[in-house]
This record gives C-alpha cells, sequence and structure tokens, in this order.
C-alpha cells in the first residue's frame, strides 16, 4: 500500500512540477527545485522502508525505538528543505522544525547506547573497574570524571543540554525575527543572530565532545554494534549541516554571495543563501539514506522465535515520548539542584544506580522517574559512652547485633 501510494503521487506530482517550471520559464531557481527534488524522491522511500522494516521486526524495544527515531531524521530533513526552496521567504519557521529535530536525533542516539550498554549488566558498576579515562584536546587540562557515577552522569546531562537549548534558542530565534531584531546572516552586535549561533555552536560542541568521551570509555563493549558508522551518521547529518549553513552565512557577510551571484538586494542575497543550503541538504540526505540503511539496518533485529507483534502497536510506540519527558524533567531538576548547591555549598546529588530505560521497559510496571535525592541525608547518630571508657557509636535506624553489643551490660547504668 505503501509503494502504491507513493508512485502514484510521484506519477500526479513531478509532471506539475514540470508543467510549472515550464511555465514559469524553467529558471534557475525552478531547475534547483526539481533536482533537490528528485533527491528528495529517491531518499524518502529508502528511510520509510528501514523504517517499516524495523516496525514489522519489533524484538528489541528499548533500541529499536531510537532507531525509528534517527532514520526519520532523512524524511523530515529531505521535505523540510525542499519545502524551503519552494517558499525561501518562510526558511527560518522550516528551518525550526528541523533544528528542533537534530536535537531529538542527539538524544535518542544516546539512549540508544546507553540502553545497549545496559542491557544485561550495570554499566556504572563495569566502568568503575576500568582504568581512567581523561579529557581529550582541548579540555584536557580540566580534571578527568571519575569513572562510574559521575563518568555517566556528566556524559549523559553534557548531552542532554543541547537537546534543552536548540529547541529553546530555536524558539528565541523566530521571536527575534518577528520583531525584527534577529538579522539572519549579520553578525553585527546589535542584532540576535551571532549571540545564537554562539550559544549553538557552544553547545553541539559540549554534545560532540560527551559522545566521544563516551565512545572512547566504552570502545570495547560497543565494538560488537559497529558504532564507527552510526556515530558518523549522526555527526555528518546533525552537526555538518549547522556548520554547513554558518559558513555559507560567512560568505554572505563576507560579501562572497553576492559577488558570485551579482546581486546587491540584501533581501534577495538571504533567500539566495537560504536556498542554497536547502538545496544540498536535499542532495545530503540522500547519501545519508544510503548511509542509514547500512549503519541502523532491521536485518540484526530478526528473530524467528520472537513472538509476533502488532505492527500498528509498535508503531504507536514510536511516538511515545514519556521517556523524554522524564530526563528532560531530570535534566531541568539537576541544573537547578546544581545551582542550588553552588548557592547553599550543599554536595552532589545521588541517583539510584542501574537505572535506564531497557531495565524499565522490561518491569512488570514501569515507573514514571528514578528517584532523585537533591541532598544526601546521614543516619542520626547516638554517641554513648562504653564500659571500656572509650566513644561507641551506633546507627539508631538499626538493631544491634552481636558485633555491635558491648561484651559487658551493666544494667544499673541506663547509657550502657
Amino acid at each position: 500500500m505503501f509503494i502504491a501510494t507513493y508512485v502514484l503521487l510521484v506519477i500526479i506530482l513531478v509532471p506539475l512540477l514540470i508543467v510549472h517550471s515550464i511555465n514559469n520559464g524553467f529558471t534557475k531557481s525552478d531547475q534547483s527545485t526539481l533536482i533537490g527534488g528528485g533527491f528528495v524522491l529517491l531518499a524518502v522511500p529508502i528511510s520509510i522502508w528501514q523504517i517499516t522494516q524495523h516496525i514489522v521486526h519489533y524484538t528489541k524495544p528499548s533500541l529499536q525505538k531510537h532507531i525509528i527515531r534517527i532514520l526519520w531524521m532523512v524524511p523530515i530533513y529531505a521535505l523540510n528543505a525542499w519545502i524551503g526552496l519552494e517558499f525561501p521567504e518562510q526558511s527560518i519557521y522550516m528551518d525550526a522544525l528541523r533544528e528542533c529535530y537534530e536535537a531529538y536525533v542527539i538524544y535518542n542516539f544516546m539512549k540508544y547506547l546507553f540502553n545497549y550498554l545496559n542491557d544485561g549488566q550495570d554499566l556504572e558498576a563495569l566502568l568503575e573497574t576500568k582504568p581512567q579515562v581523561n579529557h581529550i584536546f582541548p579540555l584536557c587540562c580540566l580534571t578527568p570524571w571519575e569513572m562510574g557515577s559521575e563518568f555517566v552522569h556528566n556524559c549523559k546531562h553534557g548531552i542532554l543540554q543541547y537537546t534543552l537549548i536548540r529547541p529553546l534558542t530555536t524558539v528565541i530565534s523566530i521571536i527575534c525575527d518577528l520583531c525584527g531584531v534577529y538579522g539572519e546572516s549579520d553578525f553585527s552586535p546589535n542584532v540576535a543572530f551571532p549571540y545564537i549561533i554562539a550559544i549553538n555552536n557552544l553547545s553541539q560542541f559540549v554534545a560532540m565532545y560527551c559522545l566521544v568521551l563516551f565512545y572512547r570509555a566504552n570502545r570495547a563493549e560497543l565494538k560488537p554494534m559497529k558504532p564507527i558508522g552510526k556515530f558518523l551518521c549522526i555527526k555528518a547529518v546533525v552537526f555538518f549541516s549547522f556548520f554547513q549553513g554558518v559558513i555559507i552565512n560567512i560568505l554572505v557577510y563576507c560579501g562572497v554571495i553576492s559577488t558570485i551571484f551579482d546581486i546587491s538586494d540584501n533581501d534577495k542575497i538571504k533567500i539566495i543563501s537560504s536556498k542554497l543550503q536547502d538545496f544540498l541538504i536535499c542532495i545530503e540526505m540522500f547519501l545519508a539514506a544510503i548511509a542509514h540503511h547500512y549503519s541502523f539496518s532491521y536485518k540484526p533485529y530478526i528473530s524467528p522465535l520472537a513472538p509476533t507483534n502488532s505492527c500498528l502497536g509498535s508503531f504507536l510506540a514510536m511516538w511515545d515520548v514519556s521517556d523524554v519527558k522524564r530526563d528532560i524533567s531530570e535534566h531541568l531538576g539537576v541544573v537547578g539542584s546544581s545551582f542550588s548547591r553552588r548557592w547553599r555549598g550543599k554536595s552532589m546529588y545521588h541517583m539510584a544506580r542501574g537505572y535506564d530505560e531497557s531495565s524499565r521497559l522490561n518491569e512488570p510496571t514501569a515507573s514514571s522517574a528514578p528517584n532523585i535525592s537533591v541532598e544526601s541525608v546521614e543516619p542520626t547518630v547516638e554517641v554513648r559512652t562504653s564500659v571500656y571508657g572509650s566513644l561507641e557509636n551506633t546507627m539508631t535506624t538499626g538493631s544491634l547485633t552481636s558485633e555491635t553489643e558491648p561484651l559487658i551490660r551493666n544494667d544499673s547504668d541506663p547509657n550502657v
């Protein structure tokens, strides 16, 4: 049904676009739209086929759920970029969806790695047995994160911050554009554009750095799932598209684009730069679809012995974003408690070890979130004098055992 619908759409849409281009004089704008649309028509079915096969062979929900979300990146990026070619004046709103999904893809790749490593083992306990992983350039001068809970915590929340900051800066960009102070492709200090770019750049760097550091610490355990190809797919699509846009904006600001196209109108220059970015993304998504086909293949999840699942149930499970809500809430709590600790001079918060989505999915009744305690609570200690004249500390919360009871009891002294 999907193939028939797609073929019917192509048969109807392509001739209409060609006729429209011919009537419009077949300008360069029409040529770029047709060429970009051709790559989109090739990229979308490859990704949709992969997504469909993962839904049919949905045998590992804790992993495939995030793979499917990553695979949706190609259709969303490709269609978004092609619509941007048709309506370049509304590019900032088209880019907003793509930028928000960038953060979503990074989050899902992180969860995919965490769930893979936490499947049948305690990741934090495993890291405690490993040699210390030091920071890499350019942060090699920083104190290494202690292997175990601290390392996992810093890597996780270093990636999660991008999931929160990128949509936030996107909303701010739209508001600034509506107020006329955004100044796209303008690096002047009196507009919001350079500050938004700087914040996004720093946030992406932190997320990428934490991903690389996390991979270095778990290289041996991740080797069976061939992480290099998956990592490069995420890096190439998400981060390369961002820096590609930054480079195009720099070329606009330096006057290179206006010189090449011999245009002096600033509005037309911005439209050309936006269409150039979208045109390149249309081509890149075809290449990304092929790379995803091999890197995130459904074949390892085919199991004749696995119980038959409902395709509709698997499809609906893909849209369950309760894990996103839970992790974002946890991240906000961590950020808030971090500021609170610095203000009051408190110690680090503690989280119960071993909590991950993989274990949550296997529980009979899944809880909504792990228990987080901002401040460690010290047990009440009763100090009393022993018969030997020394001080003996006894937990009031526990019962006395043969190891904690004094060797000689003095019933006349109530303190003994």
